[in-house]
């Protein structure tokens, strides 16, 4: 890499630490030339400290380790990203991140409608949601649902309708993520079998 370490007379440059797995950024650091040979050698992100005045392992008290996968300069060589997988929290205050938030996946709006999800069900007595009166018919109409709208995945599956095959792929999709729910799941339990299978 054509790391420009002369841009600051200080001579670091940031270097942004982001999760591996979820893609959230977990911490910003500073770093040097020194600091960054002994982080390709132990592959533990190591940081040059400014308040510290020194050379300073991330984990290296705490044991949460940041443990490097990816090293990436941007356009402009002043700047890193480093891919990691974390060993525990990474902000010194116990939080997963140093912005106080959380180290989930995401999926998206795919993430936004289970949380859509999980209020129409805590919330299963309202008439006025189509979600709700499904929790409140039961596990088994949830799961005919889903039968129901595979069934017509498939059929559409053996049509030419794009736009039919689409939205019945959708409706299918929609009614997974309520069983799921139903059953005490979210979709991350199932990347997460899937990542386990994969080789």
């Amino acid at each position: 890499m054509n790391i420009n370490f002369n841009k600051n007379s200080d001579g670091l440059i940031p270097a942004i630490i982001q999760d591996n797995t979820t893609k959230n950024v977990l911490m910003l650091g500073y770093m040097n030339q020194e600091a960054l040979d002994k982080t390709l050698k132990t592959n533990k992100i190591t940081f040059f400290s400014r308040s510290k005045n020194r050379l300073w392992t991330k984990g290296e008290e705490s044991g949460h380790f940041l443990n490097l996968v990816a090293i990436n300069n941007d356009c402009d060589n002043d700047t890193l990203l480093i891919k990691v997988n974390p060993v525990g929290p990474t902000c010194h205050t116990g939080a997963a991140t140093c912005w106080q938030e959380t180290n989930n996946n995401s999926y998206g709006f795919i993430s936004k409608l289970e949380e859509t999800i999980k209020e129409r069900k805590e919330n299963a007595n309202s008439e006025k949601s189509y979600v709700a009166s499904l929790f409140a018919k039961g596990i088994n109409k949830i799961a005919q649902k889903v039968g129901e709208e595979a069934v017509e995945v498939v059929i559409e599956a053996k049509d030419n309708n794009d736009v039919l095959f689409i939205s019945e792929s959708a409706d299918l999709l929609f009614h997974y993520l309520i069983l799921l729910q139903a059953k005490g799941f979210r979709l991350n339990d199932i990347v997460n079998v899937l990542e386990s299978r994969h080789k």
